[in-house]
C-alpha cells in the first residue's frame, strides 16, 4: 500500500487515492457493461421475433446468451481465482477491461454496418463470461488492500454504490442512447472502458498475499473451494443468494416485458432495468452513512423473502407503473441482503485466501444471474414468462425459509465479527 493510502480507521474511504481510482474505474466500467448488456438482450430479443420466431422461442434465444457467459465462467472460475492470489491484481482488471473494450467496438462495428447477427451477440457472449471469470475476483479481491480492515464495510457501501449507480445510469446510457441511433451505447460504452482502465492505472502498488511456494496450483484451488465449504456462515451467505436469485431472476425476461406485455419499447426498457437499481443505490447510500450494526443474519433472511414476494408482484402485473414500485423494491432488498452477504464474507476470510473465496462467490453470483437467466428464459419457453417469473419469485421465499433451519448460523448471527470458532484457524502444536 502506498503511503498515500495508509488511513486511520475514521477517515472515509473516498479520502484515500488508491480506493477514489478504484471507484472511479468499478463505476465507469458497470456503467459500460450495464448499458452493453441491456442492449445485447434487446438485439437478441428483437433479431429473433423480427426473424420469425414466437415470444417462447424468443425467450429461448435469450436463455442461450445467459448460458454463454456461464459456461466459460464455471469452467474458469477456479483458475481465475487463483490467478487473483498470485498476481497483480491491478493488471487482471486491467486487462479485463481491455477485452471488454474490444467486444464493444466490435458490437459497434457490425450495428453501424448492419451485419449484426444472433451468432455475433452469441459470441461476444460467451467472450464476456471469459472475462468476467477473471475481472470479478481480481477486483473483489483487490478492494479490501486498498483500506484498513475498521472501514471495509463502508468501502464495500461505496463499492456497491458505484455498481448500482452503473446499473441505473447504464441501462438509461443503453435505452435511450439506442433510441437515437442503434450503434451509439456501443460507442458510448467504448469511451467509458477507456476511462475504468485510465483509473486503473492511477491505483498504486498494494501489498500482495505471500503466495504458498509449497503448494501445487490444484491444491491451493481447491483450498479456497474447501474453506468456503468447512465456513458454516460463508457457505450459507453465498448459497443463499444463489439459489434465491437463480429462481428468481426476472431481469433476463424484461426485454419480454418491455415489447409484449407491457408495450413500452426500448425506452420503457430501460426503466425497468434501471427500477431495481435506484433501489439498490439508495440502499447502499444508506449505508455508506448508517453501516448496518445489528442482526445482521435475520436482516439478511428477511430481505431476501422481500425479495422473493416482490417478485412475485411483478411478474403479475400488467400496469407500469406497478412493476416500476416492485422492481424498485426488488433492488432495495437485493441490496440490503448483498450489503450484509459481502461484508461477512470479506470479513470472515482470510486475505491470502480471498481472491479464491472470491472466486466461489463469483460462481455463485453468475450461476444465480447468467445461469438464472438461462432457467428463466427455458422456464418461460416452456410455461411462458409470467408463470416463470411468478414461480421463480415463491420459490425464492422457500429457499429462505429451508436455509433459515439448515444454516442455523444464519438467524443467530449479531454482528458483522467472525466468532474465534469460524475462523478455521488450526490449533498451535506445542
Amino acid at each position: 500500500m502506498t503511503e498515500t493510502a495508509t488511513p486511520t480507521p475514521d477517515r472515509s474511504p473516498l479520502r484515500i487515492a488508491n480506493f477514489r481510482a478504484y471507484w472511479v474505474s468499478r463505476l465507469s466500467m458497470t456503467l459500460a457493461q450495464y448499458a452493453m448488456m441491456l442492449i445485447i438482450g434487446w438485439q437478441t430479443y428483437n433479431i429473433a421475433r423480427d426473424g420469425g420466431m414466437s415470444v417462447a422461442e424468443a425467450s429461448g434465444q435469450l436463455a442461450l446468451i445467459g448460458l454463454l457467459q456461464f459456461v466459460p465462467l464455471f469452467l474458469l472460475t477456479p483458475f481465475s481465482g487463483w490467478a487473483a492470489d498470485h498476481f497483480d491484481r491491478r493488471n487482471i482488471a486491467r486487462l479485463t477491461v481491455l477485452a471488454q473494450l474490444g467486444c464493444a467496438a466490435a458490437l459497434a462495428w457490425l450495428t453501424w454496418s448492419g451485419n449484426l447477427t444472433l451468432f455475433a451477440l452469441f459470441g461476444v457472449a460467451i467472450v464476456l463470461g471469459i472475462v468476467r471469470a477473471f475481472n470479478g475476483p481480481a477486483l473483489s479481491a483487490l478492494a479490501p488492500n486498498l483500506v484498513p480492515k475498521a472501514i471495509l464495510p463502508n468501502a464495500i457501501a461505496l463499492s456497491s454504490i458505484a455498481w448500482q449507480v452503473g446499473m441505473i445510469v447504464g441501462p438509461a446510457i443503453g435505452g435511450y442512447t439506442y433510441a437515437i441511433l442503434p450503434a451509439l451505447p456501443y460507442l458510448t460504452a467504448c469511451v467509458l472502458f477507456v476511462l475504468s482502465l485510465i483509473a486503473l492505472t492511477f491505483i498504486g502498488k498494494v501489498q500482495q498475499p505471500p503466495r504458498e511456494a509449497n503448494k501445487r496450483p490444484i491444491h491451493q484451488m481447491v483450498e479456497g473451494l474447501r474453506y468456503v465449504v468447512r465456513n458454516k456462515m460463508v457457505l450459507g451467505a453465498i448459497t443463499l443468494d444463489l439459489f434465491a436469485v437463480f429462481l428468481a431472476g426476472a431481469t433476463a425476461l424484461f426485454p419480454v416485458y418491455a415489447r409484449d406485455i407491457l408495450e413500452v419499447g426500448e425506452t420503457g426498457l430501460a426503466q425497468l432495468a434501471m427500477a431495481p437499481a435506484v433501489g439498490a443505490a439508495l440502499t447502499a447510500l444508506w449505508f455508506s452513512f448508517r453501516p448496518l450494526k445489528t442482526n445482521v443474519g435475520p436482516k439478511m433472511l428477511w430481505a431476501v423473502a422481500i425479495f422473493g414476494l416482490a417478485t412475485v408482484v411483478f411478474g403479475l402485473s400488467t400496469l407500469m407503473p406497478l412493476s416500476l414500485a416492485m422492481l424498485f423494491i426488488v433492488g432495495a432488498a437485493d441490496m440490503f441482503s448483498v450489503y450484509i452477504r459481502q461484508s461477512l464474507i470479506q470479513l470472515h476470510t482470510p486475505d491470502d485466501k480471498r481472491g479464491r473465496v472470491s472466486s466461489v462467490s463469483l460462481l455463485t453470483i453468475s450461476a444465480s444471474n447468467e445461469f438464472g437467466d438461462f432457467f428463466s428464459g427455458s422456464l418461460a419457453f416452456l410455461v411462458g414468462p409470467v408463470l416463470a417469473v411468478v414461480g421463480g419469485g415463491a420459490g425464492a421465499i422457500v429457499t429462505v425459509a429451508i436455509w433459515a433451519r439448515i444454516f442455523p448460523v444464519l438467524r443467530t448471527t449479531r454482528t458483522f465479527d467472525p466468532p474465534e470458532e469460524l475462523l478455521d484457524t488450526p490449533p498451535k502444536r506445542n
